[in-house]
């Protein structure tokens, strides 16, 4: 009968793991973000020219280009909705000078490719009042409008790079924030700080994978170890040990992240692009069978580190997509650094006190650190499986 109790129990916990699977992370595509949408404003001796590239599926997600319907869209299929594509463009995106509304020329429509697929780029030759050489350009006060998916996508960002005559900026546009100022102040690298500091902590909020990871490390935080299984451990008795175990798994992440998105930015570490998201999503994993080993685990803070420095790189490849400013590098950097750090201590602050009030609970051991261990690693199996392309 025990045995039988056991097998039950055993069996249970697997549908619950699933079951969590469900909830935390049924559109494995999104491990990450939703799809981007890359703009560059820039001048080519006296005229500015503006490019958008959108991803080919945002595309067919919008206009349904597969005419034949044989699964795949080609470039005649879209070049037959041009017109209306263009159109779709010219409303989603928008550009004003002082107040003032530039036109966009007619777009010219071209295919490229980026590491994550084939886009849809689109090239206007732009009139702006007040603006014909490249000197006016350097002294203008532009705003750039976007809002190309964000009825259908509320994680879509459109992340610009403006290169004009002494003015370099970039910025990420959302569904809050799709207005951005181009000018000299906005270049200005106690601006530039500020505006990636809120990009750090967006990415982190939006980053369903960092999350993951940090939470798990974060799991038996409240808990004492002891040599019986983790379902076993009891409640820590005193706050102050719990706290400093926290800071030393934050800390050990964020001095290791920072090493290498320091390193990759500057140009010192290139890693392979296809191998540094299948290796955050095997951190998640990793750190989740961890929480299960109980009194054998290897130490959380070690882990924070080892796997930090590959969540790095995916900070720098965040970076690296929306555009550092050459003239305000450093500012940059640190403010995405800073964000990234803002953004993980207000989720440590959310998950410390409700983990501390359930320490002593059955539910607390069961369904959130064997139970959501367990999940982690199903989510976190799928996840890399998915990266390495072995999973459509």
């Amino acid at each position: 009968m025990m045995m039988l109790r056991h097998l039950l129990a055993r069996c249970g916990w697997v549908v619950f793991a699933m079951g969590m699977l469900g909830l935390l992370g049924a559109p494995s595509v999104q491990a990450h973000s939703s799809s981007n949408s890359f703009l560059t404003l820039s001048t080519a001796g006296s005229a500015l020219n503006l490019r958008a590239d959108v991803h080919w599926r945002d595309v067919d997600l919008i206009f349904d280009l597969d005419a034949n319907r044989d699964g795949q869209v080609s470039w005649g299929e879209t070049e037959a909705r041009s017109a209306e594509i263009k159109l779709w463009l010219a409303q989603g995106i928008g550009l004003t000078s002082r107040g003032q509304p530039c036109t966009l020329g007619n777009a010219d429509l071209q295919a490229s490719e980026h590491a994550d697929g084939l886009y849809l780029s689109a090239l206007w030759a732009v009139v702006c009042p007040g603006l014909s050489s490249a000197a006016d350009a350097e002294n203008a006060s532009l705003t750039l409008r976007y809002g190309l998916m964000f009825d259908r996508d509320s994680l879509h960002r459109g992340l610009l790079k403006a290169d004009l005559a002494g003015v370099q900026s970039s910025a990420l546009l959302s569904p809050d924030r799709p207005e951005v100022n181009i000018s000299r102040a906005d270049s200005r690298p106690l601006n530039v700080f500020g505006r990636y500091t809120l990009e750090g902590v967006w990415h982190i909020w939006i980053g369903i994978d960092h999350i993951v990871f940090l939470l798990s490390l974060l799991l038996l935080a409240p808990l004492q170890a002891t040599r019986q299984r983790v379902t076993h451990w009891p409640a820590a008795p005193q706050a102050r040990p719990v706290v400093m175990d926290v800071l030393a798994v934050v800390t050990a992440f964020t001095v290791a992240h920072s090493i290498t998105l320091g390193l990759t930015i500057t140009g010192w570490l290139t890693p392979p692009a296809d191998w540094v998201e299948p290796a955050i999503a095997l951190s998640v994993v990793l750190s989740a069978l961890n929480n299960l080993l109980g009194f054998s685990a290897l130490k959380r803070w070690r882990l924070a580190f080892v796997f930090g420095l590959v969540h790095g790189f995916g900070f720098a490849s965040v970076l690296l997509d929306l555009g550092l400013p050459a003239s305000a590098l450093l500012a940059a950097l640190g403010g995405f650094n800073l964000g990234v750090e803002l953004g993980q201590l207000a989720i440590v602050g959310v998950f410390l006190p409700l983990a501390w009030g359930l320490r002593r609970t059955w539910f607390y051991r069961w369904v959130l650190v064997f139970g959501g261990s367990s999940a982690i690693v199903v989510l976190g199996c799928l996840w890399t499986l998915e990266r390495l392309g072995w999973l459509s």
